[in-house]
């Protein structure tokens, strides 16, 4: 056992006396926290409708129903602004959502004439759908007090339609919930959890298994070999190193993201340090893994960055999975990057109990041993 712990030791003063080593620790993850929690809670509040967009409205001479429609396209999160011609000059943007009409569309609601109404966006394809169906609201309404107000209140006009807008309400509409809520994680509830996991693996993948391709290349381990120590403390304490840079990476972001970035992790902490502690014991077994069988350490650590990307990519890290296209949520449930932001949603986001997660945390061990064992076969000391 202090054959193991010395071995430890050491390599965890090795590795944080690199200043890379320490980039990556502890200057990074906040940074990346910002930035993907940022971009990923701008999408957010697209889909959710909750934070108003600007949209431009082109329309000449809309008439009376220019102030109906206004009203009810802010009543679904739109701030309108209202222009005759779209002119776009040189060197200025188009703007990014466009509701145009038809001239004189007042006129033409009089006479009985078809309006026609065209709406455009920039936004991606899943954010466009929320934003039709909100415009599709707003015109289904306007429509709606259209026929109501030339039923009941007579002329159709303004006045009418301001007779419809202030008559009382007679049916309500109370909403409750019917379960625990499934909304999807965006923002920091997103970014944080998932840039965690993917700098655990990206560091353990780089830094420690250069380190372990370097001291083979250097004859350190040879040394090691020449003293009394035997192969299995070698191995042990090699991985207790790693498990310990694994786990201050993991405490740096929970603190980061708990006092920087205001995470809420939802009641099962434990259960979360738990899922975490299984994470870092696999992160440290491939980082283990991939210094024995890679040949060089420019090899080990691209080798270790294109797999930790990909597998972030893939496991759901960078962008909620509940948002990527069907193929790709299959994916999520083949990598262990999957099973940890899936265990990881399910505590924090959905909050769906403990017990939830034991399948995930099985499966995160079982691939931190059967890593373990590759390592243990491919250790060589030169």
């Amino acid at each position: 056992m202090r054959n193991m712990l010395f071995i430890a030791w050491q390599d965890v003063r090795f590795q944080l006396r690199e200043g890379s080593t320490l980039l990556w620790l502890f200057v990074m993850p906040p940074i990346f926290f910002y930035f993907i929690g940022t971009v990923t809670g701008g999408f957010a509040a697209g889909m959710g409708g909750g934070q108003a967009m600007p949209l431009t409205v082109i329309a000449e001479n809309p008439g009376f129903l220019r102030d109906q429609i206004d009203m009810r396209l802010s009543a679904n999160d739109f701030v309108p602004e209202w222009i005759d011609v779209l002119v776009i000059s040189e060197g200025v943007d188009a703007p990014a959502r466009t509701l145009t009409f038809d001239a004189n569309m007042s006129d033409k609601v009089l006479a009985n004439d078809p309006v026609k109404a065209i709406y455009d966006t920039q936004a991606d394809s899943l954010t466009r759908e929320f934003e039709e169906i909100r415009i599709q609201r707003s015109l289904y309404t306007v429509l709606a007090d259209i026929i109501v107000a030339d039923a009941t209140a007579g002329t159709l006009g303004s006045d009418a339609l301001a007779t419809v807008n202030d008559a009382p309400r007679v049916w309500k509409l109370a909403v409750s919930s019917a379960g625990a809520r499934q909304e999807i994680p965006t923002g920091f509830q997103q970014a944080v959890p998932g840039i965690l996991v993917m700098f655990t693996l990206l560091v353990l993948l780089t830094s420690s298994g250069t380190m372990l391709v370097q001291e083979r290349i250097q004859g350190l381990l040879r040394r090691l070999a020449s003293a009394p120590i035997s192969r299995g403390e070698v191995l042990a304490g090699k991985w207790q190193g790693r498990m310990v840079i694994a786990a201050i990476q993991v405490a740096a972001a929970l603190v980061f993201g708990t006092f920087l970035f205001n995470m809420d992790w939802g009641p099962d902490i434990a259960m979360i340090i738990v899922v975490l502690a299984a994470w870092a014991g696999f992160c440290a077994s491939a980082g283990l893994w991939l210094g024995t069988v890679a040949s060089t350490e420019a090899q080990a650590a691209g080798l270790g960055v294109l797999a930790a990307n990909l597998l972030a990519a893939l496991g759901g890290c960078w962008w909620p999975i509940e948002v990527t296209p069907e193929w790709m949520q299959v994916i999520q449930k083949l990598v262990p990057t999957g099973w940890t932001m899936d265990a990881l949603h399910k505590l924090i986001s959905f909050q769906a109990g403990a017990m939830s997660v034991i399948p995930n945390l099985l499966m995160l061990v079982a691939a931190a041993v059967a890593l373990g064992v590759l390592a243990a076969k491919r250790f060589r000391y030169e």
